[in-house]
Parts: structure tokens; C-alpha cells; sequence
């Protein structure tokens, strides 16, 4: 395995590509991404070990959508059952992949119990979906804090697993390693990820700018609310079809995994 060095600009071609790809077969790649919501939406529903469950799935359904971005740059057409691709690799990665689902789970609940902290729970409630943010709310000192705290945990938490699931798939790697080169491989393409990082920003903020003012042409406030929560999902959808790319040009190409055995 040969860790690859790209320019800054390359993460607009990242970009480009998550957005290229994913119109080649929009409506495989956005059911595969409403499967994953909803994956996720049900382990989160088992009672007591609802939230830690979701976030131990967590990595290895986010290679699901890796895999299926790669079926669709090969011109496949990716089924559902890809999306356990993580799951059916064998027994070897199947132990890594779950490893790398437990440590994640530990260090999501560490970051989102450490902003609990700061503010008795608003921050997470919010994040979590149990509770609206509200102006005043959004306005509190120790809701910002409890807030950048948890952003402080969470993103090298993030650099640690952005390319480990996908190095224990197509590079047989083992847990703990493959979260070393994942975070080495963010720090060393820095840039391209700042770049890739603050153009989906961009284009999140350029869709709700559209979607608001298109609803203001048509003298219709109540269009935004209808169409802006659909509009931001399909931008989700194409940002987790670009993370592939950021995988395979930070390392050399991956050859195809065995789907049933080690």
C-alpha cells in the first residue's frame, strides 16, 4: 500500500466526481442513500443500545455507499445488498470492520457525553434529533461552547475513520492500522480536504440560497419548507458518492474485495 500526495485543487475534482457520478445513476445511488438513512434510523430505535448500535454500523455501511460508488464509475448498476458489502468480506475483515464500528461507537458517545457536560445536554439532544434549536438556544454561550467542544473531539475522531473502513476492505489492513493511515493520509492531503470540505459547503449553502429564492419568484414561502429537506438529502447523497474518491486517489487503486470469504 502506497500512501498518494494530490494538490490542493484536487478536491474540487473530488467534487466533481461525487457529482458526475452519482447523475450516471442517480436513482441507485440515491435509494442506496435513503437505505442507509434508514438503516440508521432503526438501529437508533433499539431500545438502550440504540444510539452506540448505529454508530458500531456506522463505518462499514458508510463503505456500502463507497462500494456502490465504485460499481457505478465501472458502469454497474449497484444493488441494495451492497451496502453489507463491510459485512460479507469474511471473517477476517468482517472482526476488523466491527472493531472499527465499536472504537468509533466509543469515541462518538465520549464527544457527544463530553458536550453534555458543558451545557446539561442541549447541544446533544439537538444533534440527535430530540429537540428543535431554537434562537435562543442557538444564542447561548454554553450551547457554543458545548458545541465546539464537540466538534474539537469529533474531527480527528473523523480523520481517524474518513479512510479506515475502506483500508480494511480493499486493503486487508487490520483496525488499529488502518486508523493510522487514515489519519496520516488527511494530514498529508490537507489541503485537497479543505478544499473538498469547504466546496460541499458551498454548494449546501448555494441550494438553500436557490430553493429560497425560487420560492420567493413564485410568491410561495411554503415551497422552500417543502422542497429544501429533500434538496439537502440529494446533496448528502452526492457528498457521500465523492468520498471514494478521496479513498482511491490517496491510495493506490483498490483491487476488488472477496464478497464471501477471506
Amino acid at each position: 500500500m502506497k500512501l498518494q500526495l494530490v494538490p490542493a485543487r484536487q478536491g474540487a475534482a473530488w467534487v466533481k466526481l461525487g457529482m458526475r457520478t452519482f447523475f450516471k445513476q442517480p436513482l441507485a445511488l440515491a435509494g442506496l442513500f435513503f437505505m442507509f438513512l434508514a438503516l440508521m434510523s432503526v438501529a437508533t430505535m433499539v431500545p438502550l443500545i440504540g444510539l452506540p448500535l448505529a454508530m458500531t454500523l456506522l463505518p462499514a455501511i458508510t463503505l456500502g455507499l463507497m462500494t456502490a460508488t465504485r460499481e457505478a464509475t465501472l458502469g454497474k448498476f449497484p444493488m441494495p445488498l451492497i451496502l453489507l458489502s463491510g459485512f460479507r468480506a469474511g471473517p477476517v475483515k468482517l472482526r476488523a470492520m466491527l472493531a472499527l464500528g465499536a472504537i468509533y461507537a466509543g469515541g462518538f458517545l465520549c464527544a457527544i457525553g463530553a458536550s453534555y457536560l458543558v451545557d446539561g445536554g442541549g447541544f446533544a439532544r439537538m444533534y440527535l434529533g430530540g429537540q428543535a434549536p431554537t434562537a435562543e438556544m442557538m444564542g447561548s454561550g454554553t450551547f457554543q461552547a458545548a458545541m465546539w467542544t464537540f466538534i474539537g473531539l469529533h474531527l480527528p475522531l473523523s480523520l481517524l475513520f474518513w479512510h479506515a473502513p475502506a483500508l480494511v476492505y480493499w486493503q486487508g489492513l487490520p483496525a488499529f492500522k488502518a486508523m493510522f493511515f487514515s489519519i496520516v493520509a488527511c494530514l498529508r492531503n490537507f489541503w485537497a480536504l479543505t478544499v473538498f470540505a469547504l466546496l460541499w459547503m458551498a454548494v449546501m449553502v448555494g441550494v438553500v440560497m436557490l430553493l429560497i429564492t425560487s420560492a420567493n419568484l413564485f410568491n410561495s414561502p411554503g415551497l422552500a419548507n417543502v422542497l429544501l429537506f429533500p434538496g439537502l438529502l440529494l446533496v448528502a447523497a452526492m457528498f457521500f458518492t465523492s468520498l471514494f474518491f478521496t479513498y482511491r486517489d490517496s491510495f493506490e487503486a483498490p483491487t476488488e474485495a472477496p464478497v464471501t470469504t477471506e
